[in-house]
């Protein structure tokens, strides 16, 4: 089989975190250019026939609920099922990353793709978070979900070529319910690897003691004017955050006038 040279780095994409995706992907082109970057655009999926999962609006006081239509539970994202959709789209075929939109990197990602991708026996390697939210609300108003192995599924490493995988296919990330799908029902515990904690530091959650690689504001996130950070850390990694958003959106505009 015609192995890709490179990994493929896809990204959830939601119009509503646009600024969020921005400048995600220039803590990696910062870096490197080195790999491919696609964001996964729910409107696009559906026109190529990938994505056909419904959903309807509930309106619970005043915020408006995203529910899945095929296991009636509610979901907060654009990308929620289509990050499931990546062995399909690279073809069953090499290494490709997934990330969060709500991330920024503070390394180069080589550093990872070196030492992670030699693990071929995983079909997915994750940070194993146990994280239980304390909060029932999203920053944006969406349900707090809970289910099993949560969040591991924002930062995943895919070994496309695996066997295993093959038993994720289209039709399952339509149909499938979000718990399935999330807790990798359809791979055994021995075919998932693990990711140190530095790559998927969680905002308010992870041990300060630990240097974080990959930051993840999984409590908001300081594109929201009400966003607090919940400890100094995580105050320090927000300004970080917010010098790169300057750095990206004032060399847009500078393109834009020349």
């Amino acid at each position: 089989m015609f192995t890709k040279k490179n990994p493929v780095i896809y990204i959830g994409y939601d119009s509503r975190e646009d600024q969020a995706y921005e400048v995600l992907r220039e803590s990696i082109l910062q870096y490197t250019n080195k790999y491919d970057i696609i964001p996964l655009v729910q409107p696009s999926l559906r026109r190529a026939g990938l994505y056909r999962r419904s959903a309807r609006i509930d309106i619970d006081h005043d915020k408006r609920i995203k529910i899945d239509e095929f296991d009636g539970r509610p979901f907060s994202t654009d990308f929620t099922f289509t990050r499931f959709l990546i062995p399909a789209l690279n073809q069953y075929d090499g290494w490709a990353l997934f990330m969060d939109s709500d991330m920024f990197l503070r390394c180069n990602i080589e550093e990872f793709f070196e030492e992670y991708t030699k693990n071929e026996q995983y079909a997915i390697q994750c940070v194993q978070h146990n994280y239980n939210p304390t909060s029932s609300v999203k920053m944006d108003g969406q349900i707090q979900q809970t289910y099993n192995r949560k969040n591991w599924s924002s930062f995943v490493l895919w070994n496309c070529s695996h066997e295993a995988n093959l038993n994720l296919t289209v039709d399952d990330v339509n149909l499938k319910s979000g718990s399935w799908l999330h807790g990798f029902s359809w791979l055994k515990d021995e075919e998932i690897g693990n990711i140190h904690q530095e790559w998927n530091w969680l905002d308010g959650w992870t041990s300060e003691i630990i240097e974080p690689k990959n930051v993840h504001f999984t409590t908001g996130g300081p594109w929201f004017t009400e966003w607090e950070p919940k400890r100094q850390s995580d105050a320090s990694f927000a300004g970080e955050w917010q010098g790169l958003k300057s750095k990206v959106f004032f060399e847009k505009a500078l393109g834009e006038v020349i």
